[in-house]
């Protein structure tokens, strides 16, 4: 069913600020009456859709002239929206937008919230939850991986994937429904075991294994969040200003300089890679240092992939050996630093470990070609289809959980009306992700994440 929204709105879709080029957005029942006034030109309603029209935008009230601009019509089912749709293409001055945005609004249109131009398309029926997702991927993209998975959810590949869940579900419930209405089989242990049993199993590992590529699709969005620890004045900061090549750190011999998580990104093959420096760990009685200290170790926890970064010239203190154990069952790199010094560390490392000195210049091509090992998506396959939003993913592990009742139950040799029970649960978990049957506070939540004219 279409729903129209009742008012018009309008929002600059470029970036703010001094350009060429500025494009405002206009959508709704009203936007060619409300463009009009202002407008001197071709009068909109006679304009077929997609076309474009030159004219002025004119200040009736002051006899004024604002601007020489281009109009791009858009009419009905034909737009983005579902809705009559004008995109203004003025110059790019602050100062023309605000005068124009504000005639618009004076003229009975008002200024679009967050997300709401893809929020009414998506309640118009012109697009799904999922594709709605790709287009915010796509506009916070950083990397050629991170862009392809959210092509995926644009071109509609995860509305197809899920389409066909749905199918291969639906089929499995229409056989009990069937057998329900119009029973063929006496004895329900058989239909069970000879038809439902493999049907829900086939579908449940298709379920499964989608899920299990998802770590793949979060990588290429979202990227490999790297924590950088070890004990102060270890060489932390000199190290993440290496990785970057840029002076994002503040460096000083002063133990404890860094109090709170610097930040700083480099791609590695194609995959964003996220550095936290983080404040070194010790005992200390300075109340911001243990902050600083207290952010590590949550740090640390939600990392996926930690560097550990020793001294070469010192030996190792309890701290450091605790952090070797504890790091020891997580994605790891152990960075043994200032190999210009005489060794004193007294341990030798082989596995996950790499020398390097930061002073000279010496292994920082090694470490980075370390930390690709962890960001390598070889297993990538350009023809399979990724998920990458945790909102469809935390979905989809509710249908596994929901599949695997129903074929508990179905072992259990339990009636065929509980085993349905299960899988209507699992097909509306489906629904959920195409934005079928869902809330409205999900949909705010999820729209007011766009930018404004979008």
């Amino acid at each position: 069913m279409i729903i129209l929204l009742s008012d018009t709105i309008c929002a600059l879709s470029t970036a703010v600020g001094e350009s060429a080029i500025a494009v405002i957005r206009i959508s709704g029942n009203d936007s060619f009456v409300i463009v009009n006034k202002i407008f001197k030109g071709q009068a909109l309603n006679q304009v077929e859709s997609h076309r474009t029209v030159y004219g002025k935008i004119y200040d009736y009230e002051n006899n004024q002239q604002i601007d020489e601009v281009l109009l791009v019509i858009f009419k009905g089912k034909k737009s983005f929206t579902g809705e009559n749709t004008v995109e203004i293409n003025c110059h790019g001055g602050i100062f023309i937008v605000r005068k124009i945005l504000n005639l618009l609004v004076k003229n009975g249109a008002r200024l679009a919230e967050k997300g709401e131009f893809s929020k009414r398309a998506f309640l118009n029926g012109k697009i799904d939850l999922t594709k709605a997702e790709g287009i915010m991927d796509i506009i916070s993209a950083k990397t050629e991986m991170s862009l392809k998975v959210a092509n995926q959810g644009l071109a509609g590949d995860i509305y197809q994937m899920i389409n066909d869940l749905k199918s291969q579900l639906l089929d499995i419930i229409g056989i009990i429904e069937v057998n329900i209405d119009y029973p063929e089989y006496d004895d329900v242990e058989l239909l069970t075991a000879k038809i439902l049993i493999p049907k829900i199993n086939k579908l449940l590992k298709t379920v499964n294994n989608i899920l299990e590529k998802s770590e793949i699709g979060i990588l290429m969005k979202q990227g490999l969040k790297t924590a950088i620890i070890g004990k102060p004045n270890v060489g932390k900061s000199s190290i993440l200003n290496a990785l970057l090549d840029d002076e994002k750190a503040i460096v000083t011999d002063i133990a404890g300089t860094t109090r709170d998580i610097v930040e700083g990104d480099l791609t590695i093959k194609g995959i964003q890679i996220k550095l936290l420096d983080t404040a070194g760990i010790r005992e200390t009685v300075d109340a911001i240092e243990k902050i600083g200290i207290a952010k590590t170790r949550t740090c640390l926890k939600e990392a996926d992939l930690v560097l550990l970064i020793l001294d070469y010239s010192s030996e190792l203190n309890d701290t450091e050996k605790e952090l070797i154990s504890f790091i020891h069952e997580m994605k790891h790199l152990i960075v043994i630093n200032k190999i210009d010094k005489d060794k004193k560390i007294d341990c030798d490392f082989e596995n996950n470990s790499v020398y390097i000195s930061v002073l000279k210049e010496k292994g920082i091509e090694k470490l980075k070609e370390e930390i690709g090992k962890f960001a390598s998506v070889e297993k990538f396959d350009k023809d399979l289809i990724y998920l990458s939003n945790i909102r469809q993913i935390t979905k989809l592990e509710e249908v596994s959980k929901e599949l695997n009742a129903a074929l508990n139950s179905a072992n259990d040799s339990m009636p065929t009306d509980i085993i349905s029970i299960d899988l209507q649960e699992a097909f509306f978990s489906l629904n959920e992700i195409l934005g079928i049957h869902t809330t409205e506070d999900l949909i705010d939540q999820m729209f007011s994440r766009f930018c404004l004219g979008k």
